[in-house]
């Protein structure tokens, strides 16, 4: 794989194998930052993890409790909040550079499924 784009209404997800350092894009609808492979990857891994333990939890919680898993890593940080079977994910940069973004709960599906189909590890 060389270069791909995959977007849907409100986030994007790229890669480009060619483009040094920063090969992968993400980006929701009103911002995009350009991302390294290791950045990328966490991303990848840390959203999965947590939509692991938001499915889990689903046996714990009440039908309408909310509630915030976070994992780290030394270069990003990650929130899921809402409720088990649907919640926004947000991420903070940690690495010197500066960025942080968000996709609301309709759109974390689609986006753990882009990050699926861009498997670069």
């Amino acid at each position: 794989m060389t270069a791909l784009l995959k977007e849907g209404s409100g986030w994007r997800l790229g890669w480009d194998e060619n483009r040094q350092p920063f090969k992968a894009l993400v980006g929701g609808e009103l911002w995009a930052l350009e991302r390294t492979q290791d950045e990328f990857e966490a991303l990848h891994r840390l959203a999965q993890q947590l939509a692991t333990t938001m499915a889990a939890m689903a046996a714990e919680l009440m039908p309408d409790e909310r509630i915030t898993c976070e994992q780290e890593t030394s270069q990003l940080w990650v929130e899921a909040d809402g409720f088990h079977h649907s919640y926004s994910l947000r991420f903070i940069l940690l690495n010197g550079r500066g960025g942080e973004g968000a996709w609301p709960a309709a759109i974390v599906p689609q986006v753990l499924d882009g990050l699926e189909g861009i498997a670069v590890f």
